[in-house]
């Protein structure tokens, strides 16, 4: 309820507003998110750039910033800027010397673990006023309308991988980068856009 009265027979009209509680939530969620990664190299999109590289075999700029959407220019200084602290290394791709594998560190995968902790206990506070059944069904539903929504959005790798995680957590992901991108149409501007306003 949005007013500051409420009538039952006239209800807001904000009340049943997809983009205004979608808004809400995930403002409240940036802000604290922000707030958990303050000091974190990069800021959240270090974070993410260091999920990206914690989940999956070492892999080149290229296909990173084509996963995340992120411009590789702007990558490349994420990465000076993770490489610092040591929580990431590059080394030659010994498929292609020309190419610059980013790999995690035991220090940056520490410092990941930590701070996806941080990042479980916003989520945990945002979720504050449901049931952990209704916190679980709502991650499932979000999840279900997210990869629903994907599928019209050209980069659908995502929902591919959590989809193949679920069916066998043990089992190895098989990621989509480059060629595989390339030969069903897909190319890193939308999700760029996309991430832009975050």
């Amino acid at each position: 309820m949005t007013g500051a009265t409420h009538r039952p027979d006239r209800p807001d009209p904000l009340d049943d507003d997809l983009g205004w509680m979608l808004g809400i939530v995930f403002r409240g969620y940036v802000r604290a998110a922000e707030h958990a990664l303050t000091d974190f190299p990069g800021g959240p999109r270090g974070y993410q750039l260091l999920t990206a590289a914690a989940n999956g075999p070492a892999r080149n700029q290229g296909a990173i910033a084509e996963e995340i959407g992120i411009d590789r220019t702007v990558l490349t200084y994420l990465i000076d800027d993770l490489e610092r602290p040591g929580f990431v290394a590059r080394r030659a791709d010994p498929a292609d010397r020309r190419n610059r594998l980013v790999e995690v560190t035991d220090a940056g995968r520490a410092a990941w673990e930590q701070r996806r902790l941080a990042l479980r206990q916003v989520e945990s506070h945002l979720l504050g006023a449901l049931t952990p059944t209704e916190s679980a069904t709502l991650r499932s539903l979000l999840q279900k309308v997210a990869c629903s929504a994907q599928a019209v959005d050209p980069l659908r790798d995502l929902c591919e991988v959590v989809t193949q995680a679920q069916a066998d957590p043990a089992a190895p992901v098989a990621r989509r980068t480059g060629a595989a991108a390339a030969r069903s149409g897909r190319t890193a501007t939308p999700r760029a856009r996309r991430r832009s306003a975050d």
